[in-house]
C-alpha cells in the first residue's frame, strides 16, 4: 500500500491564491490584449469553473456557495443584466465574496492597467467590457 499525501483543502487554496497574486506582487500586469475569455481564465475561473459553472478549484474552500455565471440571464427573468453584472465586476456592487472593491485577486489590475497612461479609466471600462461580454456569451438558457 503506498502512502498518498494530500494538502489540506485550506492550503490549497492558499497555494491557488498565492498563485494568482504573483503578478499583482511584481507590478501591475500588461491586459490590454486580453480579449474576455483570456481575462474570465487569469480572474474568474479560480472560484467560478472554467466553464463558468461555480466549480473552481478554489470554491470548496469558500464559505459560501459560488454561483454559476452561465445562467445569469436566466436567473434574471431571461435578460442578461449587463449593468449590475458590471457593477459587480468594477466593484460598485460588492459581493461578499469579492470582498472590498480592491478584490484581491483582480481588482488592483485592472484599475492599474492603464497606470501612469492619461487613459487609465478608458483602459479599466475596456477590460470590465470585454469581461461583461464574455459573461453574455456563455448563457445557457
Amino acid at each position: 500500500m503506498t502512502l498518498q499525501r494530500k494538502l489540506p483543502l485550506g492550503i490549497a487554496a492558499a497555494i491557488a491564491i498565492a498563485t494568482l497574486m504573483l503578478p499583482i506582487c511584481a507590478g501591475a500586469e500588461e491586459l490590454s490584449g486580453y480579449n474576455g475569455a483570456q481575462l474570465y481564465k487569469r480572474f474568474c475561473a479560480s472560484c467560478h469553473g472554467v466553464h463558468g459553472l461555480g466549480d473552481g478549484p478554489v470554491a470548496p474552500t469558500l464559505n459560501v456557495m459560488v454561483p454559476d455565471l452561465i445562467h445569469i440571464a436566466r436567473r434574471h427573468g431571461g435578460e442578461f443584466p449587463a449593468d449590475l453584472v458590471r457593477r459587480i465586476v468594477d466593484g460598485r456592487a460588492v459581493e461578499v465574496p469579492h470582498g472590498t472593491r480592491d478584490m484581491p485577486v483582480w481588482g488592483y489590475e485592472f484599475r492599474n492597467a492603464g497606470a501612469g497612461d492619461a487613459s487609465a479609466d478608458s483602459t479599466t471600462d475596456e477590460l470590465v467590457s470585454r469581461l461583461v461580454d464574455y459573461l453574455r456569451s456563455i448563457q445557457k438558457q
